[in-house]
């Protein structure tokens, strides 16, 4: 029986599309997703206010590094991430929270059981300030200069291995430069 060219041409297809997904899901840094704001100013956008405690976007000029971190308290990887930020707030380095998209009471809660390590913390009911930072969910995470410039951008939860791998590297050049 003669082998039709048609009858070749799905599996041929179908390997090639299997060999464009493995490669996509194996090639290159796939954690990492990119941003515009590197090495750009940060966002000077308001942030409201939270059990009466908010910030100034101005601070992120304010000539400290500083972390900014997106976080609610409905999100689990934000909760996985708490003790690391608590840790590196413990070790001096200031983070501005900012409660995304949350309830003002589970918010006020989630801190008041986990402990808040946030200098100052904010809230973004309506996302506004996350779309301006480019965020694509919480938790995200970024380093800013004390010049506001934008040096790291972090997705995901901070753990103690990517704190290894790209924080606190990414903290000591911003402080030896």
């Amino acid at each position: 029986m003669a082998v039709r060219p048609l009858m070749i041409l799905p599996p041929v297809i179908f390997a090639g599309l299997a060999g464009l997904f493995l490669g996509a899901m194996w090639g290159g840094d796939g954690d990492e997703l990119p941003s515009a704001l590197i090495g750009q100013p940060a966002p000077q956008v308001a942030v409201g206010e939270l059990g009466g405690r908010s910030f100034d976007p101005a601070v992120m000029a304010d000539g400290e590094l500083k972390l900014v971190n997106f976080w609610a308290s409905w999100c689990a990887p934000c909760r996985v991430e708490h003790p690391n930020l608590s840790l590196l707030a413990e070790e001096g380095v200031p983070i501005y929270g900012i409660n995304y998209k949350d309830q003002p009471q589970a918010a006020q809660d989630f801190l008041a059981e986990l402990g808040d390590p946030y200098a100052a913390v904010g809230t973004d009911a309506s996302g506004r300030v996350a779309v301006e930072w480019g965020v694509y969910g919480v938790p995200e995470t970024f380093l800013v200069d004390g010049d506001g410039t934008v040096l790291l951008r972090m997705a995901g939860p901070v753990l103690p291995s990517t704190m290894e791998s790209r924080l606190i590297p990414a903290i000591k050049a911003a402080r030896a430069e």
